[in-house]
């Protein structure tokens, strides 16, 4: 840290070129001893010691998208191992930023954790082909979604942030790309379709939305003095570039997903916060791996 004192007639004037966890007061010009400084008070200097905030913005349906792939060695519909994982991803990104900081305890760079998803579909419907009853309220991935956000809620410095989920209005179910790849190349007859070749035609609403809605609000309030988004999505683009015009640095975790070169003028780094995947798991679960150390 540097520093120089001068004089102007009498006005002092406190220069400092500083790390980013420290911030200058400037006293009035007839204040010897201003109030409410307490011990910062130094005759012609006064420092205030600023700690860096970080917030960790998680698309949770990307996040649990690469689960799979980033951590292949643990059930992906258990909450409770799915939200440690969370808290764990959290923590090895504020390990990373602490290196500038050097704070004893990095939990103290965390300004909040916001994680995004879309309240289950809790509507009934029937089955494609068989007609059976279908409860989507009762489903396996309903329940585990509800429990992992009740989990989430519980833990510290984290908040949850929820869209919805709606059908579309012209259809209930969507016929896979492979069985309509198969019936179009002759390998799969349409008497032989199953409830299995379809998928439900359910849309997230309002999630995009609401990361771009706080990337903004956290940037233009001064709250954050930088932003991890862990995300794959584009769209986050208009948000990013309003956060750096704030000086807000924008850092992207794409959990070793490739990132589109076009990208990079909007960020200011890119990040992953799990350990690379094996190239076995990678080429199991999506194809050819990422290259590069922090991508």
């Amino acid at each position: 840290m540097s520093k120089e004192i001068r004089r102007k007639g009498d006005k002092k004037v406190a220069l400092s070129l500083t790390l980013a966890h420290m911030v200058l007061i400037r006293p009035e010009a007839t204040s010897d001893h201003p109030c409410n400084l307490g011990d910062a008070y130094a005759r012609g200097i006064f420092l205030v010691t600023h700690v860096a905030k970080v917030a960790v913005l998680i698309d949770g349906g990307f996040f649990l998208k690469r689960f799979p792939t980033a951590f292949p060695e643990i059930d992906g519909h258990d909450a409770e191992l799915v939200s440690q994982r969370i808290g764990w991803l959290v923590g090895n990104h504020l390990e990373y930023l602490n290196r500038i900081s050097l704070l004893q305890n990095k939990w103290g760079l965390l300004y909040r954790a916001f994680y995004y998803d879309a309240r289950p579909y809790v509507n009934q419907a029937v089955h494609p082909i068989s007609h059976k009853p279908l409860n989507y309220a009762r489903s396996p991935e309903a329940l585990f979604r509800l429990e992992l956000f009740d989990r989430l809620r519980r833990m510290p410095y984290t908040a949850v942030r929820l869209g919805e989920v709606r059908k579309d209005s012209d259809r209930s179910w969507i016929l896979k790309a492979k069985a309509q790849a198969d019936l179009l190349s002759g390998a799969k007859e349409v008497a032989s379709l199953s409830d299995n070749d379809f998928s439900p035609a359910l849309r997230q609403k309002g999630v995009d939305m609401r990361i771009g809605v706080d990337m903004s609000s956290l940037s233009l309030k001064g709250l954050v003095d930088t932003i991890v988004l862990v995300t794959g999505d584009a769209d986050f683009i208009p948000a990013a570039k309003l956060a750096r015009r704030e000086g807000v640095r924008v850092i992207l975790d794409p959990l070793w997903q490739n990132v589109d070169k076009n990208l990079f003028e909007h960020i200011d780094g890119v990040f992953s916060g799990v350990p690379r995947p094996l190239a076995k798991i990678v080429a199991a679960t999506e194809g050819t791996p990422n290259k590069g150390n922090q991508q």
